[in-house]
């Protein structure tokens, strides 16, 4: 279902209209013709839709009409709507996509921007001086409610709440964010539209549908091949490919593959931070003429920019975590490169759908080792995605790049750190995915995989510990000589040596180790502890008698007591065996001893 937009039960505002033509968006996607006219009439919607699909202009333009028809416009400090959203990329582009509609056209709408990355007392500033919607990340609005204030504060300003949006609801609850979006639902007004927008279904967004929405629509729209009735999960317009290969050649394919198309536009994904900041620093030792960008979880600062020059890109390869695969719209990637492949299978669709957006063409092509195979079939029954064989491998020139990114290793100490850094994060994460059953870290070629990384030798963790790697062969070259290119850091790390070098602080240097006896061999301590068991025994054994002693006496205390009840024996008789001396026994021994005196 789809159609123009003229074709609305409730006819859109000029302004609207307006924006609509300048952005050359002439007609409705389904998921936007099935959710606009509900939205507009009152209804809380819970929307899935594959990615891709339109579905931010389909909660961003009835917010805008819902906002410009209230009886009484909005004041400077009223908040009208609210966006959530799970990354600041995401948040970002929102923004930008209300900025068409609100700039000049609606100059009485005002908006706020509240993500991570910059200071919370500066957004707290920027809050006193009103907005009327609020695009933010969970862990920054969850600040920005419990944060005191001298001004108004957030919970006043949202009592005139009257959308609140929950975009890629699904990632929302998969990054931990299941407190923050609670505590934000207790700040707002119970009468208010909401709507849930997400790829997929989950019972976790199930659960938050049944807390958060009253009585919703659900809107579910799917893709169907055109020669069956197959559901697809990904749109139609993208090709799926894998290619197999051992650990040690996969990084040379994709350096090959990157070098053939650099004219075109590539996203390529790795598992952890550390294997994007060490491939970053290859590939732009590798792929010349190409901008190589690097975008990952753990940057603070320089997501922002890195996002909006790699969208303003025509050609260049961006290398990013997950972070990355969901909700965002980068125009024109040609695409998508799993080099690893996602811990959990529903990412995979979400990677994808970074290319062929909106009814353009898209590429995906994953990396899979000879043991992981059986992805193939798993992902065509648990995601609906049919993978093909990438058949133009075999046309690519290949060449060993392995020496060359060993030489330059020695050359450069930050290259050898983060290159061991990576290969470390990277078997940690392989050890934590979700297809445990496929992806075995005891099927790991530790010494391939080592390779591929350009190692020049092993690094110590446990799951290398105690095991041979007769194929991998160290580099010969002495490790502490290895330089930093930056010059500043070679000079305080020189000095950090010369420091451990006079005993002024403790380094990593090589110390002496003192030879240790076992325990089970040496006599001395065998004998300590077998003196000290029978302590502990002869001690308990004490104490048993002990308790035995007093229960024998209690109760003689307590067959005393009877025969004195029964009269059997007189007071005088249960005082003397008692241990209780009458009062004129006390007074007779008291005269004794004092004509003793």
């Amino acid at each position: 279902m789809e159609g123009k937009w003229e074709e609305l039960p409730v006819p859109l505002s000029r302004c609207v209209q307006k924006s609509l033509r300048k952005l050359k968006f002439d007609r409705m996607t389904p998921v936007q013709a099935a959710t606009i006219p509900l939205f507009l009439g009152n209804k809380d919607v819970a929307a899935e839709a594959v990615t891709g699909s339109g579905k931010t202009l389909a909660f961003v333009i009835p917010i805008i009409e819902i906002l410009q028809r209230r009886e009484e416009p909005l004041k400077k400090k009223e908040v009208g709507a609210i966006i959530i959203t799970p990354t600041r990329e995401l948040a970002y582009q929102i923004n930008e996509v209300l900025e068409h509609f609100t700039s000049g056209l609606l100059p009485n709408l005002t908006k706020l921007l509240l993500i991570g990355g910059s200071s919370p007392l500066a957004d707290l500033e920027k809050l006193q001086e009103g907005a009327n919607i609020l695009i933010a990340t969970p862990g920054r609005l969850e600040d920005m409610f419990e944060r005191p204030t001298t001004g108004i504060s957030l919970p006043a300003m949202v009592k005139s709440l009257e959308v609140l949006v929950l975009d890629e609801a699904d990632r929302l609850l998969d990054m931990g964010f299941t407190k923050s979006i609670n505590t934000i639902l207790g700040y707002l007004p119970k009468q208010r539209r909401t709507g849930l927008f997400s790829a997929t279904q989950t019972e976790e967004v199930e659960a938050l549908i049944r807390a958060g929405l009253r009585n919703p629509v659900r809107i579910v729209v799917k893709e169907k091949n055109s020669s069956s009735t197959h559901v697809r999960r990904t749109p139609l317009t993208l090709t799926n490919y894998y290619v197999i290969s051992p650990s040690d050649e996969k990084f040379r394919l994709m350096v090959a593959f990157l070098r053939k198309y650099r004219d075109q536009k590539h996203m390529v994904f790795f598992s952890t931070c550390a294997c994007v900041e060490y491939f970053t620093s290859v590939l732009q030792a590798l792929v010349r003429n190409t901008t190589i960008l690097s975008l990952h979880g753990k940057m603070k600062q320089k997501r922002n920019s890195v996002f909006n020059q790699f969208r303003e890109l025509t050609s260049g390869i961006l290398v990013c975590t997950d972070v990355m695969a969901r909700g965002v719209d980068i125009p024109e990637v040609h695409w998508v490169l799993q080099y690893d492949p996602p811990s959990s299978a529903s990412a995979f669709v979400h990677r994808c759908g970074r290319t062929a957006r909106i009814g353009n063409t898209g590429n995906a092509l994953v990396f899979l080792r000879p043991t992981e195979d059986s992805y193939i079939e798993f992902l065509k029954i648990n995601q609906k995605v049919h993978l093909e064989l990438y058949e133009e491998m075999d046309e690519l020139e290949v060449v060993d790049v392995i020496p060359k990114l060993r030489k330059l290793a020695t050359k450069d100490r930050a290259l050898f750190e983060k290159g061991t850094r990576a290969f470390v994060s990277f078997i940690q994460s392989y050890a934590k995915h979700e297809c445990s059953l496929i992806f075995r870290v005891k099927e790991l070629d530790m010494a391939a995989l080592a390779r591929s990384f350009a190692l020049l030798r092993l690094p110590r963790m446990p799951e290398l510990k105690g095991k041979d790697f007769p194929d991998f062969i160290p580099t010969e070259v002495d490790y502490n000589a290895i330089p930093y290119k930056d010059k500043n850091r070679e000079k305080q790390r020189k000095q950090r040596l010369k420091l451990i070098e006079d005993g002024v602080i403790t380094g990593h240097r090589k110390q002496r180790r003192v030879k240790t006896v076992a325990w089970s061999k040496n006599k001395e301590q065998k004998e300590k502890k077998k003196e000290r068991k029978q302590k502990k025994v002869a001690a308990k054994k004490r104490k048993q008698e002990f308790d035995e002693s007093e229960l024998n006496e209690l109760a003689d205390d307590v067959r005393l007591l009877k025969k004195l009840k029964k009269g059997k024996i007189s007071k005088e008789d249960f005082d003397t065996n008692f241990g209780v001396a009458t009062e004129d026994t006390s007074a007779t021994e008291k005269d004794s001893v004092a004509d003793k005196t």
